[in-house]
């Protein structure tokens, strides 16, 4: 299961739309390894500046690992993560993330970073069972 959904949002959603805030909480107490990491990551960009900040320190366990994956191969999460924070997420091997900032200033960096150059050359055998 991806999220630990409370029963009374899962009504909400059973009946119609969900209200976008109400699911970010749930991402955030259902992914907290996810959440921790990303936030940080946005805090970072935004102190230090620059093109990107980005993780390149493997999750702890298979635990941090899974919530990792699961906030950024759904793109529901990830599209609403990507809103709630004001960035552009990318990700690349079991747990590089990087957070771009938004606008036409950040496109040809994010381009860089999800290619398929930026793929390979961001391969390791250290990373092949990750």
């Amino acid at each position: 299961m991806s999220l630990d959904v409370p029963p009374a949002l899962l009504d909400k959603a059973e009946r119609g739309e969900v209200d976008e805030t109400e699911f970010v909480d749930c991402v955030r107490t259902s992914l907290p390894y996810a959440w921790n990491m990303i936030s940080s990551l946005v805090t970072r960009l935004k102190v230090e500046g620059g093109e990107l900040a980005d993780n390149q320190v493997p999750p702890p366990d298979e635990q941090a690992r899974g919530q990792l994956l699961r906030a950024l191969a759904s793109d529901a999460i990830r599209g609403t993560l990507e809103r709630h924070f004001g960035v552009r997420l990318a990700f690349q091997n079991c747990h590089r993330v990087a957070v771009f900032p938004t606008g036409p200033e950040a496109d040809e960096r994010y381009a860089r970073f999800t290619s398929v150059r930026g793929q390979l050359l961001n391969q390791s055998p250290l990373l092949r069972d990750c």
